[in-house]
């Protein structure tokens, strides 16, 4: 079945004209996966055919409350994990949990947070890495050369403010710029 649906990605990549770069050595069994930009809804399109490619399955969060019959068989198809935003451990909590109790996951996350243009990313993505002790991987959606792009692998370390900032040039080098408040931003890194 996984080959089958690797294929039905391969077309519709070809489809879309665009093409999917292979898994880097360092892409393993669990990671946080994060990508830029969200610029429209195809973007988890090819993020969701991407991962059909290479035969995984790439996790988002979805609120629990989406997770209504018939929805909820949907949503569990695609990858989708229901978040109690409520809860006690928090979001970071609920996603570490799920990465000790799972051999493999893959969890995709948008920092950007929105289609729409924000003045800065969210950072929940290096809390869940550090707390669940994996790496962060960076994809880049290329829509210059209609390319989904690995980027490169950081191993979050004690200081959020210089991983985000490693990150950022990251991308950069690669030609895209993530919005980020400089103005909360320490003086000592600037």
């Amino acid at each position: 079945m996984k080959q089958f649906w690797s294929l039905v990605g391969k077309s519709l990549y070809m489809a879309m004209g665009w093409r999917f770069e292979p898994l880097p050595p360092y892409f393993l069994k669990k990671h946080v996966i994060i990508g830029f930009p969200h610029t429209s809804n195809m973007d988890t399109v090819r993020a969701f055919t991407g991962f059909r490619i290479v035969k995984r399955t790439g996790h988002v969060m979805i609120k629990k409350e989406w997770f209504k019959w018939p929805m909820s068989v949907f949503l569990g198809a695609i990858g989708g994990i229901p978040v109690d935003r409520k809860a006690a451990s928090g979001v970071v909590g609920q996603m570490v949990d799920i990465f000790n109790e799972r051999d493999e996951f893959l969890l995709a996350i948008v920092p950007e947070g929105t289609r729409k243009e924000v003045r800065t990313i969210k950072t929940g993505f290096w809390h869940i890495a550090k707390a669940a002790d994996v790496s962060i991987i960076c994809w880049y959606l290329d829509n210059d050369h209609k390319t989904t792009r690995w980027l490169g692998e950081i191993i979050p370390g004690d200081d959020k403010v210089a991983d985000i900032l490693r990150i950022r040039q990251i991308y950069a080098d690669a030609g895209y710029t993530f919005p980020l408040d400089v103005e909360s931003i320490p003086k000592e890194y600037r």
